[in-house]
């Protein structure tokens, strides 16, 4: 059913003109009272996917730049020890001294001397492997030595001058024992070899 928008008189369809007030009716009658109101504007298109791909780019820029910073620091500390640290030579020991302490490889004697343990009788210590360091106030001494004797016989040597060592394994061909206390540890690992036996012991101190 339409109405005259003047004044308000029910019209049948089709009719030109209202037949109370004689107003005009417009082609598409509509309801009294009722305005058409134009739509409101298209929101624009979400820009969820570039500014989700903005930030992974940010936070990607970020890591590669933290990544170099910590780069270039560390080759700058690393070019400071070298250039800090002083290398000598006497034969095949050398020595090393740095801003965190010193190193000494390849000189058997100097590693007796620091390691603080007895050697087994007989034992000759080998220069291959034999170091000493201290570092950061940890010293640390490492050892090795051959024997002519079986793994057993070197085995309860270690084991009778430390009683109160852990054995962590012992059999003919291989024994381990360590040894702990008050911040010093010390272990020693015997295994056969040849006609004999290869042992390392290894000490570490605080100084």
């Amino acid at each position: 059913m339409a109405f005259c928008n003047s004044c308000g008189a029910a019209l049948n369809a089709g009719t030109k003109f209202c037949n109370k007030c004689g107003a005009t009716v417009p082609a598409g009658p509509t309801a009294p009272g009722v305005t058409s109101s134009p739509l409101p504007p298209a929101p624009p298109p979400s820009k969820g996917g570039s500014s989700a791909l903005k930030i992974i780019l940010i936070i990607l820029a970020v890591i590669i730049g933290i990544g170099l910073l910590g780069m270039v620091t560390c080759g700058i500390v690393l070019h400071r020890i070298a250039k800090s640290a002083h290398v000598s030579q006497k034969g095949d020991n050398v020595k090393i001294e740095t801003p965190f302490g010193n190193i000494s490889a390849n000189d058997p004697d100097q590693a007796i001397k620091e390691l603080g343990v007895d050697v087994y009788p007989g034992a000759q210590v080998q220069k291959e492997g034999t170091a000493s360091a201290t570092l950061f106030g940890v010293h640390t001494v490492t050892a090795n030595f051959v024997s002519s004797d079986p793994v057993e016989k070197v085995c309860d040597f270690y084991k009778s001058k430390f009683p109160n060592a852990t054995v962590a394994s012992s059999d003919q061909a291989h024994c381990s024992i360590v040894s702990g206390e008050q911040g010093n540890s010390m272990s020693i690992n015997i295994q056969s070899g040849g006609d004999g036996s290869r042992f390392q012991i290894v000490t570490v101190s605080k100084k």
